[in-house]
């Protein structure tokens, strides 16, 4: 993860956008140098978050970060536009030469600290295609963290039939409670049975100690928290803590 600080003209942005993309270079440079696969670029610091859409300010910054990111390293860039803004996400992806987005409701609804978030698969698919920009994939998140079911919640593995497909999302991202918190194993292993091939990612929670309870399950997992130092969200990656995990995933 390249967690994002605050941007400007978010509530508590503090730094420039030339003193944020240097920062999320050098923790680019760390993860890829100490052996991660891939790269996902998000708005984390621009709380709180809007349901949908996010100003055109918030696009543009992510951009200019992306591209920046995507001019130095080549390996795969994920977009997510938190809250919720899939659109936004697949616009970036497709201006940056990103590779994939991340997107927390693509089908259902969902209570959240937002508010009520509703499914954007019908739009998002629809701006995919006018771009054709189909080489861009979409990870869907399945009960998606910080969330819970509007209304009587649906099974999980119905949950993981509709994201895949009525939504035609190309992945499904597994998540805990909330950002850095585990995501329970059992959970992983009944969305590897509903979803068949689909690629599956877990997305929190994962550390030194617990990822090799996922990797039976899933195809690969996504690391914010624990790679900062000290296991501390609003710190910068380090090395040693990246290359560990590496090192026993290998």
């Amino acid at each position: 993860m390249l967690h994002l600080p605050a941007l400007p003209g978010s509530p508590l942005s503090k730094l420039d956008l030339k003193t944020i993309t240097q920062l999320m270079l050098k923790d680019a440079d760390t993860l890829t140098a100490n052996g991660c696969h891939g790269l996902m670029l998000e708005n984390f610091g621009d709380v709180p978050f809007y349901t949908t859409q996010v100003p055109a300010h918030t696009v543009a910054q992510l951009t200019a970060v992306a591209v920046a990111v995507r001019q130095r390293f080549g390996v795969p860039l994920g977009i997510n536009c938190l809250r919720n803004d899939g659109c936004s996400a697949i616009s970036i992806a497709h201006a940056a030469n990103a590779d994939y987005v991340r997107v927390n409701v693509v089908s259902g609804a969902r209570v959240t600290d937002q508010g009520v978030i509703e499914g954007v698969a019908a739009p998002l698919l629809r701006l995919r295609q006018t771009l054709s920009a189909s080489h861009i994939k979409i990870l869907a998140d399945v009960d998606v963290k910080h969330s819970a079911p509007l209304g009587v919640g649906v099974a999980l593995e119905d949950e993981v039939d509709d994201v895949l497909e009525r939504g035609l999302a190309d992945g499904l991202v597994v998540s805990g409670a909330g950002t850095g918190k585990a995501t329970d194993p059992a959970k992983a292993a009944r969305v590897r049975k509903a979803a068949a091939k689909a690629p599956i990612f877990i997305g929190s929670g994962v550390t030194l100690d617990s990822v090799e309870a996922y990797l039976p399950h899933v195809t690969g997992v996504i690391v914010g928290t624990h790679f900062k130092e000290g296991g501390k969200v609003d710190r910068p990656v380090e090395g040693a803590r990246v290359k560990a995990l590496v090192q026993r995933v290998s």
